[in-house]
Protein backbone atom coordinates (compact mmCIF):
# COMPACT_ATOMS: atom_id res chain seq x y z
CA UNK A 1 0.00 0.00 0.00
CA UNK A 2 2.02 3.15 -1.14
CA UNK A 3 0.82 6.33 0.55
CA UNK A 4 2.05 9.62 -0.34
CA UNK A 5 4.13 12.04 2.04
CA UNK A 6 1.67 14.06 2.89
CA UNK A 7 -0.65 11.10 3.81
CA UNK A 8 2.04 9.53 6.06
CA UNK A 9 2.32 13.46 7.60
CA UNK A 10 -1.28 12.89 7.85
CA UNK A 11 -1.36 9.38 9.46
CA UNK A 12 1.36 9.98 11.92
CA UNK A 13 0.26 13.30 13.15
CA UNK A 14 -3.19 11.39 13.73
CA UNK A 15 -1.05 8.93 15.74
CA UNK A 16 0.70 10.99 17.62
CA UNK A 17 -3.03 13.09 18.68
CA UNK A 18 -4.11 9.26 19.97
CA UNK A 19 -0.95 8.95 22.25
CA UNK A 20 0.12 10.22 25.53
CA UNK A 21 3.76 8.72 26.09
CA UNK A 22 4.51 8.25 29.82
CA UNK A 23 7.90 10.44 29.34
CA UNK A 24 5.19 13.31 28.90
CA UNK A 25 3.55 12.63 32.17
CA UNK A 26 3.55 14.24 35.50
CA UNK A 27 2.90 13.43 39.10
CA UNK A 28 0.07 15.76 40.39
CA UNK A 29 0.18 16.00 43.57
CA UNK A 30 -1.84 19.17 44.01
CA UNK A 31 -5.15 18.14 42.30
CA UNK A 32 -6.04 16.50 45.70
CA UNK A 33 -3.90 17.97 48.26
CA UNK A 34 -7.40 19.80 49.43
CA UNK A 35 -7.91 16.50 51.24
CA UNK A 36 -4.89 16.62 53.21
CA UNK A 37 -7.10 19.22 55.38
CA UNK A 38 -8.29 15.97 57.03
CA UNK A 39 -4.99 14.63 57.39
CA UNK A 40 -1.44 13.99 55.92
CA UNK A 41 -2.86 9.90 55.44
CA UNK A 42 -4.69 11.64 52.19
CA UNK A 43 -1.60 12.97 49.98
CA UNK A 44 -1.49 11.15 46.59
CA UNK A 45 -0.81 12.15 42.94
CA UNK A 46 -2.77 11.47 40.09
CA UNK A 47 -0.92 11.20 36.83
CA UNK A 48 -3.38 11.87 33.47
CA UNK A 49 -3.42 10.27 30.52
CA UNK A 50 -6.94 10.30 29.28
CA UNK A 51 -9.67 13.04 30.73
CA UNK A 52 -9.60 14.97 34.23
CA UNK A 53 -10.53 11.67 36.56
CA UNK A 54 -13.31 12.37 38.92
CA UNK A 55 -11.96 14.58 41.44
CA UNK A 56 -10.76 17.46 39.48
CA UNK A 57 -11.38 19.92 36.73
CA UNK A 58 -8.40 19.40 34.33
CA UNK A 59 -9.70 19.98 30.98
CA UNK A 60 -7.01 22.77 30.37
CA UNK A 61 -4.11 20.05 30.78
CA UNK A 62 -2.99 19.72 27.58
CA UNK A 63 -0.84 16.52 28.07
CA UNK A 64 -3.90 14.61 29.19
CA UNK A 65 -5.86 13.21 25.72
CA UNK A 66 -9.42 14.56 25.38
CA UNK A 67 -12.12 11.80 27.22
CA UNK A 68 -14.80 10.79 25.05
CA UNK A 69 -16.48 7.61 26.99
CA UNK A 70 -13.70 7.34 30.03
CA UNK A 71 -11.00 8.36 31.99
CA UNK A 72 -7.79 6.97 32.91
CA UNK A 73 -4.84 7.73 34.87
CA UNK A 74 -2.65 6.55 37.27
CA UNK A 75 -2.66 6.93 40.87
CA UNK A 76 0.52 7.17 42.95
CA UNK A 77 -0.25 6.71 46.79
CA UNK A 78 3.13 6.94 49.40
CA UNK A 79 3.12 4.00 51.79
CA UNK A 80 0.42 3.99 54.57
CA UNK A 81 -1.78 6.86 52.02
CA UNK A 82 -5.18 6.25 51.97
CA UNK A 83 -8.34 7.57 49.03
CA UNK A 84 -11.03 8.39 51.56
CA UNK A 85 -14.34 6.40 51.19
CA UNK A 86 -16.43 7.88 48.72
CA UNK A 87 -18.90 7.29 45.95
CA UNK A 88 -19.09 7.90 42.29
CA UNK A 89 -23.11 7.55 41.63
CA UNK A 90 -23.25 7.82 38.21
CA UNK A 91 -20.20 5.45 36.70
CA UNK A 92 -18.12 2.02 37.98
CA UNK A 93 -14.69 2.62 38.47
CA UNK A 94 -11.91 -0.17 37.86
CA UNK A 95 -8.35 0.03 39.75
CA UNK A 96 -5.74 -2.06 38.00
CA UNK A 97 -2.90 -2.33 40.48
CA UNK A 98 0.86 -1.86 38.63
CA UNK A 99 2.67 -1.67 41.62
CA UNK A 100 2.77 -1.80 44.94
CA UNK A 101 0.14 -3.62 47.68
CA UNK A 102 -4.01 -1.81 48.11
CA UNK A 103 -6.14 -2.44 49.87
CA UNK A 104 -9.32 -1.73 48.74
CA UNK A 105 -12.71 -1.91 50.76
CA UNK A 106 -16.44 -1.29 49.81
CA UNK A 107 -19.62 -0.54 52.34
CA UNK A 108 -22.85 -0.70 52.26
CA UNK A 109 -24.45 0.83 55.47
CA UNK A 110 -23.12 -0.66 58.32
CA UNK A 111 -20.92 -3.13 56.69
CA UNK A 112 -17.86 -3.69 54.92
CA UNK A 113 -15.79 -5.70 53.18
CA UNK A 114 -12.07 -5.44 51.78
CA UNK A 115 -9.87 -7.03 49.54
CA UNK A 116 -6.22 -6.96 48.77
CA UNK A 117 -4.73 -6.18 45.61
CA UNK A 118 -1.24 -7.04 44.16
CA UNK A 119 0.13 -6.62 40.94
CA UNK A 120 -1.83 -6.82 38.18
CA UNK A 121 -4.99 -7.53 40.09
CA UNK A 122 -7.73 -5.63 39.17
CA UNK A 123 -11.60 -4.14 41.39
CA UNK A 124 -14.24 -3.11 39.04
CA UNK A 125 -16.81 -0.96 41.92
CA UNK A 126 -20.23 -0.23 40.49
CA UNK A 127 -21.72 3.22 40.32
CA UNK A 128 -23.03 4.08 43.80
CA UNK A 129 -21.08 1.95 45.54
CA UNK A 130 -18.70 3.56 48.26
CA UNK A 131 -15.58 2.69 48.43
CA UNK A 132 -12.25 3.69 49.93
CA UNK A 133 -8.63 2.25 49.72
CA UNK A 134 -5.01 2.52 50.88
CA UNK A 135 -1.24 1.91 49.97
CA UNK A 136 -0.83 -1.37 52.84
CA UNK A 137 2.58 -1.98 51.46
CA UNK A 138 5.97 -0.41 52.14
CA UNK A 139 6.57 0.82 48.82
CA UNK A 140 4.69 3.04 46.37
CA UNK A 141 1.79 1.66 45.16
CA UNK A 142 0.63 2.80 41.64
CA UNK A 143 -1.83 1.83 40.27
CA UNK A 144 -4.39 2.42 36.76
CA UNK A 145 -8.04 3.79 38.09
CA UNK A 146 -10.55 4.92 35.09
CA UNK A 147 -14.20 5.99 35.57
CA UNK A 148 -16.74 5.06 33.05
CA UNK A 149 -17.58 8.61 31.68
CA UNK A 150 -15.55 11.50 29.76
CA UNK A 151 -16.65 13.75 32.80
CA UNK A 152 -17.88 12.32 35.95
CA UNK A 153 -19.92 13.93 38.41
CA UNK A 154 -18.02 14.52 41.36
CA UNK A 155 -18.04 12.09 44.36
CA UNK A 156 -19.79 12.43 47.15
CA UNK A 157 -18.72 11.59 50.85
CA UNK A 158 -20.43 10.29 53.67
CA UNK A 159 -21.30 12.20 56.64
CA UNK A 160 -18.59 10.50 58.85
CA UNK A 161 -16.11 10.45 56.39
CA UNK A 162 -12.82 12.98 57.35
CA UNK A 163 -13.95 14.17 53.67
CA UNK A 164 -17.09 15.41 54.70
CA UNK A 165 -17.09 19.21 54.69
CA UNK A 166 -13.76 20.11 53.46
CA UNK A 167 -13.41 22.22 50.42
CA UNK A 168 -11.42 22.74 47.30
CA UNK A 169 -9.93 26.04 48.47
Amino acid sequence: MDTSPQESRHLMARIDSMCAMRDTRREDWDTLAFQTKAGPQYRRAQIRYIGSGGTGNHEGDEQALAAEHFTFSNMLLPPGAEGPEHTHHDVEEAFFVLEGELEVTIYDEDNSASRLLGYRDLIKIPAGTARSLRNVGDTDALFVVMLGASRPQLPTYPPHSPMAGITRD
